[in-house]
Formats: C-alpha cells, sequence, structure tokens
C-alpha cells in the first residue's frame, strides 16, 4: 500500500536525471560563458565536478525512496544483472532517463540561452586520443561510480551514507577522467545533450557516442559482477536462493487463486 506506482518511478527517474543534467552538465557551458574564452583551469575542473557530486548527493535523498534514484542506465543495468532490478523495468527506467537527460539539457539553453549550445552545451567528447583510450576512459570512470552504488547498497554498508557516498564518488571519478572524455560516465548523460545539441543545429560527433555508451554498459555490467565476486558471502547465496523459492511459491499461489 506504501509502495510508489510505476508512473511515479518513471517520473521522479526522469526528473532526477533532469536535474543532474541541468546542474552537472550546465555547469561546463556556464563555466565557459564566465571564462569568456579563456582555458579551463583545475579548479573550473572543480568546480564542475563538485557541482556534478552535489547534484547527485541531492537526488539520492530526493528521489532515492521512490524510485531508487537510478538516474543512469549503467546503474540500472548494472542492479538488474545483479538481481538487484526486475528485467522488465528496465526499459522503461532506461526511456525515462533519457527523457529526463533531454529536459535537462533544453533547460540549459532555456536559463543561458543559446549561448549554451555555441559553447558546446557540455556534451561529453574526445580529441587527440585514440577511441580505446577514450573507450577505456569511460570504461574506468563508470565502473568506479557502479561498484560505488553497490557498495553503499549492501546490506552490510553503513546505513544514511548513501548519498554522500555516491555524490563524492561521482566528484571524485570526473577529476582524473574528464580531461580525457569530458567524464560522462552515463549513457543518459551522453546521449540527452547530443540529442538537443542536434535538434539546436550544433555541431555532433556521432561517431563517438557508440565509444561511451558500450564503455559506460558494459562497465556497469562488469562492476555488478566484480561486487559480487569479491564482497557476498554463503548468506548473499542463501538469500538469493530463499528469495527464488518464495518467487515461485508466490507466482503458484497467484496461478491457483486466479484459476479458482
Amino acid at each position: 500500500m506504501d509502495d510508489n506506482t510505476r508512473w511515479q518511478k518513471l517520473a521522479a527517474e526522469a526528473l532526477g536525471t533532469a536535474f543532474l543534467v541541468f546542474v552537472g552538465v550546465g555547469s561546463v557551458p556556464a563555466t565557459l560563458i564566465i571564462n569568456g574564452g579563456t582555458p579551463m583551469t583545475m579548479a573550473d575542473l572543480g568546480f564542475i565536478s563538485l557541482a556534478f557530486g552535489a547534484i547527485v548527493l541531492v537526488t539520492v535523498y530526493v528521489f532515492g525512496y521512490v524510485s531508487g534514484n537510478h538516474i543512469n542506465p549503467a546503474v540500472t543495468l548494472g542492479l538488474a544483472i545483479a538481481k538487484k532490478f526486475p528485467w522488465k523495468d528496465v526499459p522503461a527506467y532506461m526511456g525515462a532517463q533519457l527523457v529526463g537527460a533531454v529536459v535537462g539539457a533544453f533547460a540549459i539553453v532555456g536559463v543561458l540561452g543559446m549561448v549554451a549550445s555555441d559553447v558546446g552545451l557540455g556534451i561529453a567528447s574526445y580529441a587527440n586520443i585514440p577511441w580505446y583510450q577514450a573507450f577505456f576512459a569511460e570504461f574506468v570512470g563508470t565502473f568506479i561510480l557502479v561498484f560505488g552504488v553497490f557498495g553503499v547498497i549492501y546490506r552490510k554498508a553503513a546505513a544514511g551514507w548513501a548519498g554522500v557516498a555516491i555524490g563524492f564518488v561521482v566528484f571524485a571519478a570526473i577529476i582524473p577522467v574528464a580531461p580525457a572524455t569530458g567524464a560522462s560516465i552515463n549513457p543518459a548523460r551522453t546521449t540527452g545533450p547530443m540529442l538537443v545539441q542536434q535538434i539546436l543545429g550544433g555541431e555532433v560527433a556521432w561517431e563517438q557516442w557508440p565509444v561511451y555508451v558500450t564503455a559506460e554498459l558494459l562497465a556497469g555490467v562488469a562492476a555488478a559482477i566484480a561486487f559480487a565476486a569479491i564482497a557476498h558471502t554463503k548468506a548473499d547465496k542463501q538469500d538469493k536462493v530463499d528469495n527464488e523459492v518464495n518467487g515461485a511459491a508466490k507466482t503458484a499461489t497467484e496461478r491457483e487463486e486466479a484459476a479458482s
């Protein structure tokens, strides 16, 4: 009775992703506009990373109890691989996240004007490095993020610190990855601004899109598998068996009730 509806969960995912893109991605064109053509400094990167980390921290506490606050298809896929999220809801969650990313990108332009598009709209891209280096950078950054998510939601983790921990891991991962690829580490964050920039007539390097999205999704899967291998105990395996048995029993009971 106290569970949120499917549409509430999808709305939370869309809105949470929109917040992430507007604040996090929006901090990039905002910085470029303020700098007025001056090269970005380490201090600028620090504040951009802080913007991403801070908004993720907020969304965890605002939307976490509604939808889980995935706001990242790599997280959703990783949770599904780990059987902590139903596969049937994966497409809807990813769709909501993409919609949110598009809305957030349009909001950036609505607030900052077309100059935000002129300076690139915060699109993650790479230059002067080979595609495989960009792939590795996005894989590593996303792996750290998703692995961190699994760590803070694990049954042995300290309660109440998920938002702070996830916010800080986002902040930390962006610092070393951003100079290589812009540190998207999120397929929705990668795709939404690219679509909006294309709609607005800006230049988009679509040939880089598969590098980002493939690396990010594979990292989500790898993080789920690696965390299970490192952290899970016999108790986790027994819980898994018990849940499967209980689920099968519940399904059988529902079928019997439907037939009677």
